[in-house]
């Protein structure tokens, strides 16, 4: 991530108007169906005529198959979050770059992972987004750490590094990754709110809505997540604040009761985002459905938010989130593709809107 510029006055206009033309190219549901009948070679020739032309070309000598469309979707990713930065100036670059700390967040909990199940060096490093803060020596040593408790270590001195170390005895004691994930997304996104709720700034004002709904849904996530370990874990301890849905208390409740959390949330201001997750979450009671279903309520509330505030950050975000989402379902296919799935199997897998 580049250092530079929050000097200048926001402009928003101008962001806006590269980011429409960006989003204008992202997958659509018809190249995922084309995708899902194709191999991994297949599907990377396909990104090759697509705008990943640039990073399949720069990669191809060294990378084939699944490893070379991971590289590539994770420099593509990266370029794109770094220009946003480059095409902007003012509070609005400053806004930006906090949000794009989430890469750091997702590198650490990726890095931890690879660890914890013994994933291979370089595959973990292919997971890496380099769209943070945190730069490539610092990723390196961070992923070449002999344990997790090294990795705590290494940690220390970052917004992580104290939420990490506390929730280290929790992780300890339960053999789970939850106390660790969960502590590192609280760092995040309690960094990333400090002093913006009680700004009486508009564009701050959006900011702020726009990342309680994302901490809300993480919140929901993360309780049912413990509830569903089994460990003798309080949710509360890992309640993220700045959201607007739940107490931390009232959460740890209504996690244990799903009839309860279902109820809360329909009568919530999310209610008509989150109804077709609620239905999955009832339906099949699969919580990997649920969490899908709620990525894909996140995105049509950002999308809300956008058409709603069109010249705000708030089409900015939901940029990020959708080619995120773009990124993990391409990933998704060449996996499953590469494993034998079906393409029942694998579209189960996607969140498109």
């Amino acid at each position: 991530m580049r250092t530079a510029d929050a000097e200048g006055t926001s402009n928003y206009e101008y962001v806006n108007a590269r980011v429409r033309a960006r989003r204008a190219a992202l997958f659509d549901d018809e190249d995922y169906r084309k995708l899902l009948r194709m191999g991994p070679g297949e599907i990377a020739r396909f990104m090759e005529e697509s705008e990943y032309e640039s990073e399949i070309n720069a990669l191809g000598a060294r990378y084939d198959g699944v490893d070379l469309i991971e590289y590539a979707l994770n420099r593509n990713l990266a370029k794109h979050f770094n220009d946003l930065l480059d095409f902007s100036s003012g509070d609005l670059y400053v806004l930006i770059a906090r949000y794009l700390r989430k890469f750091d967040a997702w590198n650490v909990k990726t890095i931890i992972r690879g660890i914890y199940s013994d994933t291979d060096r370089e595959d973990v490093r292919s997971d890496l987004i380099r769209a943070g803060e945190f730069d490539d020596d610092f990723l390196d040593r961070l992923t070449e750490a002999g344990s997790v408790e090294d990795v705590v270590e290494l940690l220390d001195g970052t917004i992580f590094g104290d939420p990490v170390a506390d929730a280290y005895e929790d992780y300890e004691a339960t053999n789970l990754l939850v106390p660790l994930e969960n502590a590192v997304d609280r760092a995040f996104y309690e960094e990333l709110m400090e002093g913006i709720t009680e700004s009486q700034n508009r564009a701050l004002q959006l900011y702020a809505e726009f990342l309680q709904a994302e901490i809300d849904f993480r919140n929901i996530r993360n309780a049912l997540r413990i509830s569903r370990s089994g460990a003798d874990i309080d949710p509360s301890e890992y309640f993220i604040d700045g959201g607007q849905l739940f107490g931390a208390s009232e959460l740890s409740q209504l996690a244990t009761n799903t009839d309860e959390l279902v109820a809360h949330i329909r009568e919530s201001t999310y209610s008509d985002e989150l109804d077709e997750a609620l239905d999955e979450l009832e339906r099949a009671d699969s919580l990997i459905g649920f969490e899908h279903a709620l990525d894909a309520a996140l995105l049509e509330y950002s999308e809300h938010l956008s058409h709603v505030f069109p010249l705000s950050i708030c089409p900015v975000l939901a940029y990020v989130l959708a080619k995120e989402r773009e990124v993990d379902n391409i990933r998704a296919i060449a996996r499953g593709r590469e494993a034998g799935l079906s393409e029942d199997e694998i579209e189960a897998e996607l969140v498109v809107l």
